[in-house]
């Protein structure tokens, strides 16, 4: 048996401590906010925070969380106006919306590791986050406008 923290209430499981924390929040505690884009940490779509820092729930074991602070999109803010969730609805940011949780989860990590960060910083950040529609210039902008605090 393990418990976990996850938005802010704990969670005990009695399975596989191997199990991807990506499947762990979608199967198991229905959190299905997180998605599955690559497996392979490639994408960002399953960027959930860990301990304040961006984190890869598809590599991420169960065993790897254990005492330690999981957020996720649903966990953000509980109405949804994080500074970031705000921005990217003010400026339109997703086209098709499947990276868009990724994006915004990685966005919030930056800002709470740099609440002003610069364009370059910003996109040193959200490089690793793929949007297959190409809304970069969107996401980069939306950053900056959350970091002003919306």
């Amino acid at each position: 048996m393990v418990t976990l923290k996850i938005n802010g209430q704990q969670k005990n499981w009695d399975g596989d401590p191997d199990l991807p924390l990506l499947w762990f929040l979608r199967d198991e505690i229905g959190l299905t906010g997180t998605k599955y884009g690559c497996g392979q940490a490639l994408c960002g779509a399953c960027t959930v925070i860990v301990d304040k820092q961006a984190t890869r729930a598809c590599i991420t074991s169960v065993s790897d969380v254990v005492g330690r602070e999981v957020t996720t999109i649903e966990g953000l803010h509980p109405t949804g106006d994080h500074a970031v969730q705000k921005a990217w609805r003010q400026l339109n940011v997703p086209q098709c919306g499947f990276c868009q949780v990724g994006q915004i989860m990685q966005a919030a990590a930056l800002l709470m590791e740099n609440p002003k960060p610069n364009h370059d910083q910003i996109r040193e950040a959200m490089s690793g986050n793929i949007c297959r529609c190409g809304t970069y210039q969107r996401i980069e902008k939306a950053v900056h406008l959350a970091s002003t605090g919306v």
